[in-house]
């Protein structure tokens, strides 16, 4: 077995099982002395940086490369980079893989870049709803970092594209095979899909000072719907640069989709269907952070009762800890001011936010976003110096806010 690991075969096993005895397979069927020196078989695989997939119309690639940003949480000495085809409705081909360091734009650094293989091929065929992970990279993987990941596409792609959208970073278009050119050739600032991702959901690294992952899981306020393009200034980037200041090591991956909510489909798979895909299965999650889905599910439509959002949190919690992983729970933020706010629904929020703090509740520690974030003179209501304008999404000084509320004793 030479590849980390698809979607569909991760759902079948134990987290921990699978990722032991995937790293030793991979490491003993390397014979080249080079990947020796940098990829262990004891290793795990952890993740550094992620984006949860759903399904974002048709991207319409034919002939043509994609250059797509990533920003690391933690270093390693190897890296994988993995493509998804969850919601295509038929196969994916990706022609070649090259990752590299980032200059500017979409320019690389001269000597860095670094070929990409699915066992042993430079070239991959996804089926629909698969997903695939490279063979290991042996690369220097900096912490904090753009890493640069490019791919040819070439033939057309699926109708349905598999992806993630509002990414907030430029992703850059060229005709024909460029991956390994440093200038990106003929390459351009995608004008579509609103600084959507594609295909590429997750880099995972070898770093033996890693002590695992948290995934901050969630809606708009965990994927920083109202920070700013090309910053990464959301708040799960803001506690990964909090985590290296602070000397640890725990990766950080952001899986929230806006728009998304415990019970519906729609934005993303409903969060309590997509839960263990994009939590559970993640290599060396340790940690997650349960963040904003209850919020959209009350301001949504027809909101549930508190008892129904409760027993969502239960309910993930429990499926957390069967996993091994501890659960960060998080206030409801406030969002008076939004048009489908009622007190009727505030009474809603008030009473998740007390029972989240609760032992019945399943959550081992409350990341208290409200108060974080919260008027203190009128708690329903956003504090002016963090609020976008719309009453419901953090500026950056509310996400960084977010990021500082983070308790890091809570991630040793």
């Amino acid at each position: 077995m030479s590849r980390l690991g698809s979607e569909n075969a991760l759902n079948k096993q134990l987290p921990r099982i699978r990722r032991a005895v995937t790293a030793t397979a991979l490491a003993l069927s390397l014979s080249s002395s080079t990947f020796a020196q940098s990829i262990s078989a004891t290793l795990p695989w952890t993740g550094t940086w992620s984006a949860a997939p759903m399904s974002i119309g048709n991207g319409g690639f034919n002939n043509q490369t994609i250059r797509q940003i990533v920003h690391t949480s933690i270093g390693g000495t190897a890296l994988g980079v993995q493509f998804s085809n969850l919601y295509g409705s038929d196969p994916l081909v990706i022609g070649d893989v090259h990752v590299a360091l980032r200059a500017s734009g979409q320019r690389t650094v001269p000597g860095s870049d670094k070929a990409v293989t699915f066992d042993g091929q430079s070239f991959v065929t996804i089926p629909p709803g698969r997903a695939m992970m490279s063979d290991p990279v042996a690369f220097q993987v900096p912490a904090l970092t753009d890493i640069v990941v490019s791919a040819y596409l070439p033939q057309q792609t699926p109708g349905d594209t598999t992806g993630h959208v509002d990414g907030l970073q430029d992703v850059y278009i060229a005709p024909g095979d460029v991956s390994a050119d440093t200038n990106f050739t003929g390459g351009v600032v995608n004008a579509l899909g609103a600084q959507s991702y594609y295909f590429l959901t997750d880099v995972v690294v070898q770093n033996a000072s890693a002590t695992g992952v948290v995934v901050a899981f969630g809606a708009s306020i965990t994927d920083g719907l109202a920070s700013q393009p090309n910053i990464n200034g959301r708040w799960p980037n803001l506690l990964a640069a909090r985590l290296q200041q602070a000397g640890m090591t725990v990766g950080v991956l952001n899986q929230g989709i806006s728009g998304n909510d415990f019970f519906t489909n729609g934005s993303g798979e409903a969060g309590l269907t997509r839960f263990q895909r994009d939590v559970l299965d993640q290599y060396n999650v340790k940690w997650v952070i349960i963040s904003d889905d209850a919020v959209n599910s009350l301001i949504g439509g027809a909101p549930p009762t508190a008892a129904r959002l409760n027993s969502a949190f239960s309910e993930l919690a429990q499926s957390a800890h069967a996993a091994g992983v501890r659960v960060i729970c998080s206030t409801l933020t406030p969002f008076e001011g939004v048009s489908s706010w009622t007190p009727d629904i505030e009474a809603t929020r008030a009473a998740v936010n007390a029972f989240v703090a609760t032992a019945g509740s399943g959550c081992d520690a409350v990341l208290d976003q409200a108060a974080a974030l919260s008027d203190p003179s009128n708690p329903p209501v956003m504090l002016g110096a963090y609020d976008s304008g719309d009453h419901l999404h953090p500026n950056q000084a509310g996400l960084q806010a977010i990021a500082n509320s983070v308790n890091l004793g809570w991630l040793k």
